[in-house]
């Protein structure tokens, strides 16, 4: 795969928390949602329930990563599924936007071939929220290489 990855338009991610699931969604211009927080978001302040973003969002999927799990390969085997599933344009939501960013790097990078290196130089060019932690790049580009060849091609 030749350098110059990109993140495709037709993935995107949050950056901060949202305060209105179905206006964010509305604005997103997406066809789907990858919800990957758990229940003990939606009791924080400033929190959201997955049943809000069902209500936002005419398909939707759940993958619980976060609050604290550690992002590992069966998650990431997970967050693919339920990508192959979800329409496009897809948004992908974490509370903040460091996991729903490395979701989205890896998902994508994953199903383009691209080198991981590549995938984690674009993130870190573009100000992907996920590579202000070592960790979620060490998954990101962990998970690209054992997932590799594993899961069907392009983007769909």
């Amino acid at each position: 795969m030749p350098k110059g990855f990109q993140l495709p338009a037709e993935l995107k991610y949050n950056r901060a928390l949202i305060g209105d699931a179905r206006a964010y969604f509305s604005l997103s211009g997406c066809a789907s949602w990858l919800f990957i927080v758990g229940d003990e978001f939606a009791s924080m302040q400033g929190g959201m329930s997955y049943a809000q973003v069902r209500q936002a969002a005419p398909h939707s999927a759940r993958v619980v990563s976060d609050p604290p799990r550690v992002l590992d390969l069966a998650l990431a085997r997970q967050h693919v599924e339920a990508l192959d599933s979800l329409p496009r344009p897809t948004l992908v939501s974490c509370r903040t936007g460091p996991r729903a960013s490395a979701v989205a790097y890896m998902y994508a990078g994953l199903k383009s071939g691209a080198n991981p290196d590549d995938v984690i130089a674009a993130a870190e060019s573009e100000g992907a929220p996920f590579c202000k932690f070592p960790e979620y790049k060490d998954w990101v580009r962990a998970a690209m290489e054992a997932l590799r060849g594993s899961v069907g091609g392009e983007l769909s």
